[in-house]
């Protein structure tokens, strides 16, 4: 079996790109296709005590991942890079001298893709978060190849920040599939007049929108809204 992949951006960092990300992963599943997220890198981790009392770095957005994914992956596979301190992610590797592999992703990557029929790889921060001092998140998503899902905080500003974003990927020749309205700012003005916006401007389909709620990483998306992605 070789799955289809996605890669899911931001058009900022705490846009919802793990809620998004979690809500998709369902929606796949409901549409009948196995699902598996992947965090490549992740920051802010915890140090906790593993199920055979060795010390684990547990990290809330790839915890998230499994408990949506319908196919229990190797957490290596899943999450390659994880971090302690809640910083950039080229920052926190820096600080335990790690080197970040763009190679050693795209084969996990690869390698969940031979275990589900979708692979949904969430990056860091957003298009342009810096990696090391030369790569960055837009490195890896050209790196696999994927089709892009970009997630935008709806908060004023966003469709500004959502057009330079499309603008980026679709200038490193990948194609935007669809985008997904999440509302971080539930007091938002004139939301409904700033979707319409962006629907008429960011020439990729509406894939959801996702209702500010506490627990919205626990929901899902229509399975018809992510039907035509596949």
């Amino acid at each position: 079996m070789q799955g289809t992949g996605f890669f899911v951006t931001g058009t900022d960092t705490e846009v919802g790109k793990t809620v998004a990300t979690c809500q998709l992963l369902r929606a796949f599943t409901a549409g009948g296709l196995s699902s598996v997220g992947m965090k490549p890198v992740a920051s802010g981790c915890e140090l906790i005590v593993g199920p055979h009392d060795e010390p684990y770095m547990w990290n809330a957005d790839v915890a998230g991942h499994a408990s949506a994914s319908s196919v229990k992956a190797d957490p290596q596979l899943v999450n390659p890079y994880r971090f302690m301190p809640p910083v950039a992610p080229h920052l926190a590797a820096r600080e335990a001298g790690i080197e970040i592999s763009l190679t050693h992703i795209e084969d996990c990557c690869r390698q969940l893709q031979q275990q589900a029929n979708v692979v949904l790889v969430e990056g860091a921060g957003g298009w342009l978060a810096p990696l090391d001092d030369h790569a960055f998140m837009a490195d890896l998503a050209i790196a696999l190849g994927f089709p892009v899902i970009l997630v935008v905080g709806m908060r004023l500003g966003c469709i500004n920040h959502a057009l330079l974003t499309a603008q980026a990927i679709r200038a490193s020749g990948l194609v935007l599939a669809g985008w997904v309205a999440n509302r971080v700012d539930p007091q938002m003005a004139r939301y409904e007049e700033n979707l319409a916006t962006l629907q008429n401007t960011l020439n990729a389909p509406l894939i959801g929108q996702i209702a500010h709620h506490p627990e919205a990483e626990k929901g899902s998306l229509p399975a018809e809204a992510v039907a035509f992605l596949v």
